[in-house]
């Protein structure tokens, strides 16, 4: 079986379609990536076949747009820039390697270039949600960064705050191009995306665990769950021997990262290391942009461009991070507490669902400041509660395989069947 693995946005976004392409791959089937050409080598070099959506420096002058990562206006601003650069991109992609019988797809639930090939061309497809706050319900409503307030509507309303929603802001958004897309391909317009559109009718599988979101009643049928994948290249590039060093000499450093896109933070990056002083703690600064962080750091004050989590977090005291949700997943799997400071997205949604845990606390970037950090981190360092509850949840974590899973849901869908022998069941799903 040929397996397209089609998605777009950051690194977060990305590694867990390395991941489970690898596995795929190891089962006996062959693998394409559709990505930004910015993800080549990561690709390559999880052995996986490689079709690019755009350039490097395209991905580059995206990201650069700092509304993507406003909280009120990231949602706009993929529509306006994003989604007509990619439609037709993704279409071809797929459209050129799909093969009737012996193809399936797998695509982010913003590809919406897969999801008009399936209804063209009849493709196989899973959408899947590496985060919970795609799938609405009524019942247990996500925190949404752009409507915040649908917390407190009672539950019977958000229905039709929901569709109140769509029609004036996302469903609007997306229509112009989505549509006139479809006209090309002459496809019938549609009206309403998020809510009967955007989901595949075949499966959707949510890469994160029950206890992290339970299943909700109201949620698509075909909806499964398997749990977070956590794979960021940790088995294929180890840590750096001047990393290693700075961890063996003293205690577990607290880390620090705002995101791998995110740019002009250099306040975040003062207060951490202010944080660092306040405690008397070793600190671990991560970014690609080096003129975002302090020119003179302290000697317990380290400053590397990008590691792989699941190597370094089994040896940091805590982690502060956005709320990405591949962050937060490594956290927990490394059994450290976390400081939440989430900005846009899905990263709200997250920081509720790690301190409903007992796991960590959050901070709004108004209030990120080194005396408000430190207070933070020395309550959750010194919580017996937290630590226990940071134990329980990455025992959970180790006992469970989800990329096993979620490749058998990948094969049911294609009629595939893996070289492997596999004895896990199918995952949780909503009845």
């Amino acid at each position: 079986m040929h397996v397209l693995l089609v998605t777009l946005g950051t690194a977060g976004d990305v590694h867990p379609y390395l991941g489970l392409g690898r596995r795929l791959r190891a089962r006996g089937h062959r693998v394409t990536a559709i990505t930004s050409g910015y993800f080549e080598r990561q690709v390559r070099q999880a052995g996986l076949d490689f079709a690019p959506l755009g350039t490097a420096e395209e991905y580059r002058s995206i990201i650069r747009d700092g509304e993507l990562w406003h909280h009120r206006q990231a949602f706009r601003a993929f529509a306006e820039r994003v989604v007509p650069l990619t439609l037709q991109p993704i279409y071809e992609r797929v459209a050129e390697r799909y093969v009737p019988g012996e193809t399936v797809a797998a695509a982010s639930w913003n590809a919406f270039g897969a999801r008009i090939a399936q209804e063209k061309l009849g493709l196989p497809l899973v959408t899947i949600h590496t985060v919970p706050s795609g799938l609405r319900s009524v019942y247990r409503t996500p925190v949404l960064s752009e409507f915040p307030a649908m917390q407190w509507i009672p539950w019977r309303w958000r229905k039709v705050a929901y569709t109140l929603i769509d029609l004036t802001v996302f469903d609007r958004m997306l229509r112009p191009a989505i549509n006139r897309f479809r006209a090309r391909l002459n496809l019938p317009s549609i009206r309403r995306f998020v809510s009967h559109w955007w989901n595949s009718p075949d499966r959707i599988i949510g890469l994160f665990p029950e206890w992290f979101s339970p299943p909700q009643r109201d949620w698509p049928r075909q909806v499964r769950l398997t749990g977070f994948p956590r794979y960021d290249g940790g088995e294929i590039e180890p840590l750096p021997s001047e990393v290693r060093e700075f961890l063996d000499a003293g205690e577990p450093p607290i880390v620090f990262t705002p995101g791998s896109p995110i740019q002009e933070v250099r306040w975040f990056f003062q207060a951490s290391v202010e944080a660092c002083r306040l405690l008397g703690r070793r600190g671990l600064l991560l970014t690609r942009f080096p003129e975002q962080v302090p020119e003179s750091l302290p000697t317990e004050v380290r400053h590397f461009d990008y590691l792989p989590f699941s190597r370094l977090l089994p040896q940091a005291a805590a982690l502060v991070h956005h709320g990405g949700i591949g962050s937060a997943a490594q956290a927990m799997a490394a059994g450290i507490p976390q400081l939440i400071m989430p900005i846009c997205n899905d990263q709200p949604d997250t920081a509720a669902r790690l301190i409903r845990l007992g796991v960590g606390d959050a901070l709004h970037p108004g209030r990120y400041r080194g005396p408000e950090v430190a207070d933070r981190l020395r309550r959750l360092l010194g919580s017996r509660e937290t630590a226990a509850n940071c134990h329980t949840l990455a025992h959970r974590i180790k006992m469970s395989d989800p990329l096993d899973e979620a490749c058998l849901l990948t094969e049911q869908l294609g009629g595939g069947t893996s070289r492997v022998t596999t004895g896990c069941p199918p995952s949780a799903f909503v009845t």
